[in-house]
């Protein structure tokens, strides 16, 4: 079978006993970085050494077919560098072509950075959204910033701390200079750091510096109170930010409680020529 397994992000005490006896029994691993999985091998006093084949963004498409037929005549261990495979790490590919080869995957669960950003950053936690890494691209990060802009539930992203700052300003920019953010950092580490502020505040405090692996995790927009005409105004706003209607529609319903039909509609009806 193939296994997924999560890794320390952080503090090697992390490591369950589960993962421990795993990696002391194995033949074969498929590892984001083999250099980090041997380390860590060392670093848990594990004296097994598995077979390590590499496995990452750059090969993962054109390795998944071989390693499902490895899977099938051994237990194939699944690593990332930390946390959990196949959250913004490679595997996702692998899991997809052994499902539809009909090869077994089981998980061993464990650290993962999204859900201990979001337990730790204060934040609601009922109901939240993982959104990966921003875009690289200023433009781009705009756009997912537009696309997210009455998105009720709180939002985790990944950042590199070299573009943490332009982030934040972005931020503040398209979602406001007062929306609620927390930055954490080296999470589990020596220097773990949650930053609470508003966007505007943490931009400033990241525009000196900022070391680490980050996550940023922004608190979700309020409820609109809103009567049907403002409602289809805000859809038709959102439409003209590069949002389809139905999208849109689906947004602004969410966000007031009005309906998603109505407002669909209306705004279509407010776009025909008179």
């Amino acid at each position: 079978m193939l296994i997924l397994a999560a890794t320390p992000i952080g503090n090697l005490k992390d490591a369950s006993l589960r993962l421990i006896e795993l990696l002391s029994e194995a033949t074969v691993v498929a590892a984001e970085d083999t250099r980090v999985t041997a380390k860590l091998l060392r670093g848990l006093g594990i004296e097994n050494r598995p077979r390590l084949i590499p496995l990452h963004e750059h090969n993962e498409r054109e390795k998944s077919a071989s390693l499902v037929e490895l899977a099938r005549e051994t237990d194939l261990v699944l690593l990332s560098d930390a946390g959990m495979p196949t959250v913004s790490d490679p595997g996702y590919q692998l899991v997809v072509a052994a499902v539809e080869a009909g090869v077994d995957v089981t998980v061993i669960p464990g650290p993962s950075a999204v859900v201990t950003a979001l337990a730790l950053s204060g934040l609601p936690t009922d109901r939240f959204t993982f959104e990966g890494f921003l875009p690289r691209k200023q433009g781009e990060r705009l756009q997912t910033f537009r696309m997210l802009e009455r998105e009720p539930r709180t939002m985790v992203f990944f950042e590199s701390p070299n573009r943490l700052a332009d982030a934040l300003t972005d931020l503040a920019t398209v979602l406001g200079a007062e929306r609620r953010v927390v930055v954490v950092r080296e999470l589990t580490k020596m220097f773990e750091e949650a930053r609470r502020g508003t966007a505007a505040e943490l931009a400033e405090w990241a525009a000196g510096g900022v070391k680490g692996e980050i996550c940023i995790v922004v608190a979700g927009a309020e409820a609109l109170v809103a009567d049907l005409p403002s409602g289809i105004a805000q859809v038709l706003e959102l439409v003209s930010d590069g949002y389809r209607l139905k999208d849109a529609a689906a947004s602004i319903a969410e966000a007031t409680g009005l309906g998603k039909r109505d407002l669909y509609e209306g705004a279509l009806a407010a776009r025909r020529p008179s």
